[in-house]
């Protein structure tokens, strides 16, 4: 069976699972590989505007499997040919992460990559690094303070400690935690509500906006904010959009169009989408 299993609905929205209970979705080549192209094709699947990511079984994914760790550990790191987590924030459309169970490591990063965050009562995160020996991987040390501060990122790095779903809604590393057994009922139909009503385009340019100004400052931001809305506002969503509210119906919203290319229009691309794993 695949390392990771797609689901599509009618709805536009595509459930994304990482597929390895046996291993607890433990990351390995084979899942991260697989991730990424399946990332790759939903980003040009005009059928699908939201995306889910859960993993299968009692677990999200506890980090690199344990296994790996093992056959690599004092070793030159070698990530000649490997895709990094900036590949997540480069999917165009939001991604939305349905955290079932354990989610550390590699599987926390992932997890943070998201756009928004949903957790099950009972889920258990860390960072876990520090206490493997290791750095702050992937991008961790730079995505984890902008999202819970700098205090409480370095408290989860350097103590690796775990936390439970309910700790992280409080810091933030999560925004809905529910009962397990309506995780992926929620989370879907917060999907299926993106899906339903906002333009697949302003969400790709929205999040592409949010992502580059994070470290810019305010002129440069509404800059970016000036040439989004000239080029949105020649779409055909902006119309449907305002139609739809006047009358009072459903929007018809466009597919995202293929070409079209947030970092282009702003003028920035991400940071990390530029960073080559195998250079220092």
């Amino acid at each position: 069976m695949s390392d990771v299993l797609v689901e599509r609905g009618d709805d536009g929205v595509a459930i994304v699972t990482l597929n390895r209970p046996d291993r607890a979705n433990a990351w390995s080549p084979a899942l991260e590989q697989a991730f990424y192209e399946v990332l790759s094709r939903l980003d040009g699947d005009p059928q699908v505007r939201v995306a889910v990511l859960t993993g299968a079984g009692r677990h999200f994914c506890p980090g690199v499997d344990t296994q790996r760790l093992g056959d690599i550990a004092g070793q030159p790191m070698d990530l000649s040919g490997r895709t990094g987590p900036q590949h997540t924030w480069a999917f165009r459309k939001p991604l939305i992460a349905a955290i079932n169970g354990g989610c550390a490591g590699i599987g926390l990063v992932q997890a943070l990559h998201c756009d928004v965050r949903f957790a099950a009562r009972g889920a258990r995160f860390a960072t876990a690094f520090a206490r493997r020996g290791l750095a702050g991987e992937y991008g961790m040390t730079w995505i984890l303070p902008r999202i819970v501060g700098l205090e409480s990122a370095l408290d989860l790095l350097l103590s690796g400690r775990t936390f439970d779903a309910d700790e992280a809604q409080s810091l933030g590393v999560v925004s809905r935690v529910v009962e397990p057994d309506q995780l992926m009922t929620e989370a879907l139909s917060y999907a299926r509500d993106l899906a339903a009503n906002s333009s697949p385009a302003s969400m790709a340019m929205i999040k592409h906006q949010v992502l580059s100004d994070l470290d810019v400052d305010y002129e440069t931001g509404v800059r970016h904010a000036y040439r989004a809305m000239a080029h949105l506002a020649q779409l055909p969503d902006f119309r449907e959009g305002v139609d739809s509210f006047v009358h009072k119906r459903p929007p018809r919203f466009s597919p995202l169009p293929a070409d079209l290319s947030p970092e282009a229009v702003i003028g920035k691309p991400f940071t990390a989408v530029r960073v080559d794993p195998t250079q220092p």
